[in-house]
């Protein structure tokens, strides 16, 4: 029984590389559904598609910030009990610099610095799901230096290194009791780092016409000397050692295949498709250095499967300082039914996003953006056996700053 108890109590660690993408890593593609590798039009461009930002004619640095307001429920099945999230606001970020070499117009340097995976996750106390997870906290920030080179006037070719560093801390409680009635309780932190990269291509066969495809490689996350520390009564603490364990989480690759259409100087319409390859977390395993009949290493399968998302969105100037944008997603959930757990409920979703932009003079454009989805499921987790159906709903509102030299 002990050994199910400390089993159940580690698997929402998982979270770090569920289906917990955030796609907040430029203003203006945000407000076109955050399709952004077929029409590259600022220096987000070293994230969407490092192929393209070589036809940018422009030196540029810019900052953003995705404020996000996430609020889920959980309804137990065959119980009336509803249980909320007081989750703190998140806060994606994004910085970009891209640089272009005196002696070469073809040549361009760049470096971004997002946040495509992190939040904070916090659900009231005592819960239903208390033994699941009481708090999550994940930080993931990708450092990413770009070079971008400009083939010919109509093929542009990119490639960006990517050093990742992130870390986590889940909290729980488990269920033992010690002699005042106070549940026991545990909490794993750890830090991690990660290597990958980011290609692109770029092709102008028309004025009009842009196709891209870009790859962003899978990113194992390494977490060396986390630290698992349990509270549990005082009989118990030699079955639960707190101590150091070991784990290797991987962040998906993504395809793209991109399509970007301007039919006039104001017009502009953007499509972009993902393969996404969750796939490659099909086990959560951890290594611990103190093992005992009841904290042995673990393997549990997770089976979650490639999916797909496609988002559109279009961009309108409507004169030559205000341009407006709208957009609409849509991504098919990778977890499986039997694998929802209460850190990502996640689902198959919509996202409607807006956005405006204002070019204050030749040197600074300013760009806000809005982002709406919610999700709704109901699923019996197989291991926790928790069952009930979630609803979240998320509001990220977003704006940038960018000068141009």
């Amino acid at each position: 029984m002990t050994k199910l108890i400390i089993f159940l109590a580690l698997l929402p660690f998982a979270v770090f590389s569920q289906g917990y993408q955030v796609n907040l890593q430029g203003q203006a593609q945000q407000g076109m559904g955050s399709a952004g590798s077929g029409f590259v039009q600022d220096a987000a461009g070293i994230f969407y598609n490092p192929g393209g930002t070589a036809f940018l004619n422009s030196n540029e640095a810019s900052i953003g910030i995705s404020p996000t307001f996430a609020n889920a429920t959980f309804l137990e099945n065959g119980t009336s009990e509803l249980a909320r999230t007081n989750s703190p606001v998140g806060t994606p970020f994004t910085a970009y610099g891209l640089f272009q070499l005196k002696d070469s117009s073809r040549l361009k340097l760049g470096l971004g610095i997002y946040t495509p995976f992190g939040s904070t996750i916090e659900w009231e106390d005592a819960w239903v799901g208390r033994f699941a997870l009481t708090r999550l906290q994940l930080k993931a920030i990708f450092f990413q230096p770009t070079v971008s080179f400009r083939v010919t006037d109509k093929i542009g070719l990119g490639a960006g290194f990517i050093w990742t560093t992130g870390s986590v801390n889940l909290q729980k409680d488990l269920p033992l009791i010690d002699q005042d009635g106070n549940f026991a309780h545990a909490e794993l932190a750890g830090k991690g780092n990660g290597f990958g990269y980011n290609v692109g291509l770029y092709l102008k066969p028309t004025k009009h016409l842009v196709l891209a495809l870009t790859y962003k490689s899978q990113i194992n996350m390494e977490l060396e000397n986390g630290t698992a520390t349990f509270t549990v009564p005082s009989s118990l603490e030699d079955k639960f050692p707190s101590g150091i364990f070991t784990s290797s989480l991987p962040l998906p690759q993504v395809a793209t295949l991109g399509i970007g259409v301007q039919p006039n100087d104001k017009l502009a319409l953007a499509l972009d498709m993902n393969y996404i390859g969750w796939n490659a977390y099909d086990t959560l395993a951890f290594d611990y250095e103190v093992n005992t009949e009841s904290l042995e290493d673990t393997k549990s399968a997770r089976n979650y499967v490639g999916s797909v998302a496609v988002r559109l969105g279009a961009q309108y100037k409507i004169t030559d300082k205000y341009t407006a944008r709208l957009g609409l997603g849509y991504a098919i959930s990778p977890v499986l039914d039997g694998y929802l757990t209460p850190e990502t409920p996640d689902a198959d979703r919509i996202n409607y996003t807006i956005g405006v932009g204002y070019t204050l003079n030749k040197s600074f454009d300013l760009n806000a953006s809005l982002l709406y989805t919610q999700v709704e499921r109901e699923d019996t987790n197989i291991e926790t056996q928790l069952s009930g159906t979630y609803k979240v709903r998320v509001f990220a509102p977003g704006f940038s700053v960018s000068y141009k030299f």
